[in-house]
Protein backbone atom coordinates (compact mmCIF):
# COMPACT_ATOMS: atom_id res chain seq x y z
CA UNK A 1 0.00 0.00 0.00
CA UNK A 2 1.34 3.30 -0.83
CA UNK A 3 -0.20 6.76 -0.26
CA UNK A 4 0.99 10.66 -1.47
CA UNK A 5 -0.54 13.93 -1.30
CA UNK A 6 0.39 16.65 -3.27
CA UNK A 7 -0.78 20.26 -3.14
CA UNK A 8 0.33 21.85 -6.51
CA UNK A 9 1.75 25.65 -5.74
CA UNK A 10 -0.65 28.14 -7.04
CA UNK A 11 -1.11 30.99 -9.37
CA UNK A 12 -4.04 32.33 -8.16
CA UNK A 13 -7.00 31.07 -5.30
CA UNK A 14 -7.24 28.15 -6.96
CA UNK A 15 -5.14 25.41 -5.72
CA UNK A 16 -5.46 21.31 -7.07
CA UNK A 17 -4.73 18.73 -4.49
CA UNK A 18 -4.27 15.03 -5.27
CA UNK A 19 -4.52 12.04 -3.33
CA UNK A 20 -3.26 9.06 -4.75
CA UNK A 21 -3.27 4.99 -3.15
CA UNK A 22 -2.83 1.65 -4.13
CA UNK A 23 -3.88 -1.24 -2.75
CA UNK A 24 -3.56 -5.20 -3.51
CA UNK A 25 -6.53 -6.93 -3.66
CA UNK A 26 -6.62 -10.54 -3.35
CA UNK A 27 -9.05 -11.45 -6.19
CA UNK A 28 -8.66 -11.99 -10.52
CA UNK A 29 -8.92 -8.46 -12.02
CA UNK A 30 -12.56 -10.12 -13.54
CA UNK A 31 -14.05 -9.87 -9.67
CA UNK A 32 -12.40 -6.91 -9.18
CA UNK A 33 -13.56 -4.94 -11.87
CA UNK A 34 -17.07 -6.78 -11.43
CA UNK A 35 -17.24 -5.18 -8.25
CA UNK A 36 -16.17 -1.79 -9.18
CA UNK A 37 -18.09 -1.07 -11.94
CA UNK A 38 -21.51 -1.83 -10.48
CA UNK A 39 -22.19 1.71 -8.93
CA UNK A 40 -24.85 -0.10 -6.41
CA UNK A 41 -21.31 -0.91 -4.17
CA UNK A 42 -20.32 2.19 -3.96
CA UNK A 43 -22.17 2.33 -0.08
CA UNK A 44 -20.07 -0.81 0.96
CA UNK A 45 -16.65 1.10 0.67
CA UNK A 46 -17.80 4.41 2.15
CA UNK A 47 -17.91 5.06 5.85
CA UNK A 48 -20.85 5.77 7.37
CA UNK A 49 -20.26 8.88 9.04
CA UNK A 50 -20.11 10.37 5.40
CA UNK A 51 -24.04 10.20 5.30
CA UNK A 52 -23.64 8.47 1.83
CA UNK A 53 -27.27 8.33 0.04
CA UNK A 54 -27.67 7.28 -3.41
CA UNK A 55 -30.88 9.29 -4.68
CA UNK A 56 -31.02 8.30 -8.44
CA UNK A 57 -31.69 5.02 -10.11
CA UNK A 58 -28.27 2.76 -10.72
CA UNK A 59 -27.59 0.34 -13.59
CA UNK A 60 -26.04 -2.90 -12.51
CA UNK A 61 -23.11 -1.59 -14.46
CA UNK A 62 -21.75 1.66 -15.36
CA UNK A 63 -21.21 2.80 -18.41
CA UNK A 64 -19.58 6.59 -20.48
CA UNK A 65 -22.02 9.02 -19.81
CA UNK A 66 -23.52 7.49 -16.71
CA UNK A 67 -24.95 10.49 -14.38
CA UNK A 68 -24.99 9.12 -10.29
CA UNK A 69 -27.01 11.39 -7.81
CA UNK A 70 -25.63 11.69 -4.31
CA UNK A 71 -26.26 13.27 -0.79
CA UNK A 72 -23.37 13.35 1.26
CA UNK A 73 -22.74 14.74 5.23
CA UNK A 74 -19.01 15.92 4.80
CA UNK A 75 -18.95 17.58 8.37
CA UNK A 76 -22.02 17.69 11.09
CA UNK A 77 -25.29 19.64 10.03
CA UNK A 78 -24.14 19.71 6.71
CA UNK A 79 -25.65 17.74 3.88
CA UNK A 80 -24.87 17.99 0.25
CA UNK A 81 -25.96 17.11 -3.42
CA UNK A 82 -23.63 15.36 -5.29
CA UNK A 83 -23.78 14.56 -8.93
CA UNK A 84 -20.75 12.77 -10.60
CA UNK A 85 -21.03 11.13 -14.35
CA UNK A 86 -18.36 7.79 -15.74
CA UNK A 87 -16.53 9.83 -18.37
CA UNK A 88 -13.95 7.34 -19.47
CA UNK A 89 -13.98 3.41 -19.28
CA UNK A 90 -11.52 0.83 -20.44
CA UNK A 91 -12.85 -2.54 -19.16
CA UNK A 92 -11.24 -4.41 -16.59
CA UNK A 93 -8.23 -1.68 -16.52
CA UNK A 94 -9.24 1.68 -15.75
CA UNK A 95 -12.46 4.17 -15.69
CA UNK A 96 -13.00 8.06 -14.46
CA UNK A 97 -16.07 9.54 -12.65
CA UNK A 98 -16.01 13.07 -12.32
CA UNK A 99 -18.10 15.66 -10.05
CA UNK A 100 -20.55 17.56 -11.97
CA UNK A 101 -22.39 19.32 -9.14
CA UNK A 102 -20.85 19.31 -5.36
CA UNK A 103 -18.68 20.13 -2.56
CA UNK A 104 -15.82 20.52 -5.01
CA UNK A 105 -14.60 23.34 -7.50
CA UNK A 106 -12.90 20.24 -9.42
CA UNK A 107 -13.25 16.24 -8.90
CA UNK A 108 -11.65 13.80 -11.02
CA UNK A 109 -11.17 10.40 -9.78
CA UNK A 110 -9.29 8.09 -11.97
CA UNK A 111 -9.37 4.06 -10.98
CA UNK A 112 -6.67 2.05 -12.30
CA UNK A 113 -6.27 -2.13 -11.94
CA UNK A 114 -3.74 -3.73 -13.01
CA UNK A 115 -3.23 -7.57 -12.50
CA UNK A 116 -0.34 -8.77 -11.00
CA UNK A 117 0.79 -12.13 -9.24
CA UNK A 118 -1.30 -12.62 -6.22
CA UNK A 119 -4.44 -9.94 -7.10
CA UNK A 120 -5.17 -6.72 -8.72
CA UNK A 121 -3.56 -3.40 -7.75
CA UNK A 122 -6.15 -0.92 -7.13
CA UNK A 123 -4.71 2.67 -8.01
CA UNK A 124 -6.87 5.46 -7.14
CA UNK A 125 -5.84 9.17 -8.23
CA UNK A 126 -8.15 11.68 -6.78
CA UNK A 127 -7.51 15.34 -8.40
CA UNK A 128 -9.91 18.02 -6.63
CA UNK A 129 -9.83 21.92 -6.09
CA UNK A 130 -11.78 23.56 -3.48
CA UNK A 131 -14.58 26.45 -4.11
CA UNK A 132 -14.45 29.62 -2.03
CA UNK A 133 -11.26 30.70 -3.68
CA UNK A 134 -9.17 32.07 -0.49
CA UNK A 135 -12.31 30.81 2.36
CA UNK A 136 -11.66 27.50 0.66
CA UNK A 137 -7.85 27.41 1.08
CA UNK A 138 -8.20 28.36 4.24
CA UNK A 139 -10.45 25.02 4.84
CA UNK A 140 -7.90 22.79 2.91
CA UNK A 141 -6.37 21.04 5.88
CA UNK A 142 -9.95 19.97 7.40
CA UNK A 143 -10.90 18.78 3.41
CA UNK A 144 -7.52 17.26 3.23
CA UNK A 145 -7.90 15.14 6.51
CA UNK A 146 -11.67 14.27 5.61
CA UNK A 147 -10.63 12.99 1.87
CA UNK A 148 -8.08 10.66 3.47
CA UNK A 149 -10.07 9.51 6.08
CA UNK A 150 -12.62 8.02 3.22
CA UNK A 151 -10.08 6.27 1.63
CA UNK A 152 -8.72 4.77 4.74
CA UNK A 153 -11.86 3.43 5.64
CA UNK A 154 -11.95 1.94 1.99
CA UNK A 155 -8.68 0.42 2.09
CA UNK A 156 -9.41 -1.35 5.75
CA UNK A 157 -12.59 -2.27 4.45
CA UNK A 158 -11.64 -3.98 1.31
CA UNK A 159 -9.07 -5.32 3.44
CA UNK A 160 -11.77 -7.48 5.40
CA UNK A 161 -13.68 -8.36 2.13
CA UNK A 162 -13.48 -11.96 1.23
CA UNK A 163 -13.30 -12.30 -2.37
CA UNK A 164 -14.67 -14.97 -4.88
CA UNK A 165 -15.14 -16.51 -8.21
CA UNK A 166 -18.68 -16.81 -9.01
CA UNK A 167 -19.43 -18.77 -12.39
CA UNK A 168 -20.31 -16.73 -15.61
CA UNK A 169 -23.02 -14.50 -15.16
CA UNK A 170 -23.11 -14.25 -11.10
CA UNK A 171 -22.30 -11.65 -9.41
CA UNK A 172 -18.58 -11.42 -8.59
CA UNK A 173 -16.81 -9.66 -5.92
CA UNK A 174 -16.76 -9.71 -2.35
CA UNK A 175 -18.63 -12.20 -0.62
Amino acid sequence: MTAALRRHPPETDMRLYQLERTQLLPAKIESAWAFFSDPRNLPLITPPWLGFSVVSPLPERMHPGMIASYTVRPFPLTRVSWITEITHINEPHFFVDEQRFGPYRFWHHQHHFRELPGGVEMRDLVSYMLPFGTAGALAAPLVTRRVREIFDFRQKRLKTMSWTEGKKGERHGPA
